[in-house]
C-alpha cells in the first residue's frame, strides 16, 4: 500500500500538488493538520480529493477563533474525511485510520478555547478511551495508522526529537499524553506499524534540523511530516513540493522516505528514513 503524507500546509496547496497526487496515484493520502488559517478553500479541496483521504486538523485550522465556529464549519466541510477522535476505514484498499485529538497544539494534555467551545471540556481519560475505542474496532490483521496532529509523548525531550520544543528554553518534550497513553493500550491486543503527525517543523528556531523518524522496540514507526515550508523551486525556478511517502503491507512499514517533486511528479530528491530488512 503506497501512502502519501502531506505535512503542514499552511495554505500551501495548489494545482501543481494535484498534478503530482495525480500522477503519483498513491492509494492513501493522508493530512496532519494545520490546513491553513481556518480557510474554507483548504478543507474543500481535502474533501475533494480523488483518492482516499484522511485528514486530522490542526490547532491552526481554528483560526484564533475561541468560539470553535471555524473549527466547526471546518468539520462539515471535511465531512468523513476528518477523523480526529475516531475511524477512518479506507476500503479499499484496506486501511483503518484512527485519529488522535484534534487541533492540538501539544504541550501534553492541553484542549484550546476552540476545542472546548465544539467537543466541550474532555478530560484526559475521556480522550484516551476514544482513541483506543476506535483502534478496537479494527481487526489485529487490518492495516491501522493512527495519524495526529501532534505526536505521542515519550519520543525524546531535546529540541532536536521528533517532538521536542525548540522555541523555548529549556528543551522538552512537547508531545500529546493522551496519545502515548492509547497507543500503550492498544499495543495490548495488536500491533501498530505506523504513527504519523506533523505540527512540529523540521527546521529548528535556533539553526538545524529535527529527527523526523524513529521505530521503536515495538517496530512502531513515527513518522513527522512538518517540512514548512513544504513548496520550494529548484535552480530554474520549477516548483517542487514536499511529500513524505510510505510503503506498508499488513502491519508492517517496508519503507519510508521524504521526497521532494517537480511538477511532473518526476523525484528529484529523497532522503530515505526506514528501508526494511529482508527476511
Amino acid at each position: 500500500m503506497r501512502i502519501a503524507i502531506a505535512g503542514d500546509l499552511h495554505g500551501l496547496w495548489d494545482a501543481v500538488d494535484e498534478r503530482i497526487l495525480e500522477r503519483l496515484d498513491p492509494d492513501v493520502v493522508l493530512m496532519v493538520g494545520d490546513l491553513g488559517e481556518g480557510e474554507d478553500r483548504m478543507s474543500r479541496m481535502v474533501a475533494r480529493l480523488p483518492v482516499p483521504v484522511a485528514c486530522v486538523l490542526g490547532n491552526h485550522d481554528a483560526a484564533r477563533d475561541g468560539r470553535g465556529e471555524v473549527l466547526r464549519r471546518q468539520l462539515t466541510l471535511l465531512g468523513d474525511a476528518h477523523c480526529g477522535w475516531g475511524l477512518r476505514r479506507l476500503d479499499p484498499p484496506g486501511l483503518a485510520v484512527v485519529g488522535g485529538r484534534p487541533a492540538s497544539s501539544g504541550g501534553g494534555y492541553v484542549l484550546s478555547a476552540a476545542v472546548r467551545s465544539v467537543w466541550g471540556p474532555v478530560p484526559l481519560e475521556t480522550s484516551i478511551t476514544r482513541i483506543t475505542t476506535a483502534a478496537a474496532t479494527v481487526s489485529a490483521q487490518d492495516s491501522l495508522v493512527l495519524l495526529a496532529h501532534v505526536g505521542p509523548t515519550g519520543l525524546g525531550s531535546a529540541a532536536h526529537d521528533l517532538c521536542g520544543r525548540d522555541w523555548r528554553r529549556p528543551a522538552r518534550d512537547w508531545g500529546d499524553l493522551d496519545l502515548a497513553a492509547a497507543i500503550v493500550r492498544i499495543r495490548r491486543w495488536r500491533p501498530i506499524p505506523l504513527v504519523v503527525f506533523g505540527h512540529m517543523h523540521h527546521r529548528l528556531r535556533g539553526g538545524g534540523q529535527r529527527r523526523s523518524f524513529l521505530l521503536d522496540r515495538y517496530n512502531t514507526a513515527y513518522l513527522n511530516a512538518a517540512v514548512v515550508p513544504r513548496h520550494g523551486r529548484d535552480e530554474h525556478g520549477c516548483p517542487l513540493r514536499h511529500f513524505a511517502m510510505a510503503h506498508l503491507e499488513g502491519n508492517q512499514l517496508l519503507w519510508a522516505a521524504h521526497c521532494w517533486f517537480d511538477g511532473e511528479a518526476t523525484l528529484r530528491w529523497q532522503e530515505c528514513l526506514y528501508q526494511a530488512t529482508a527476511a
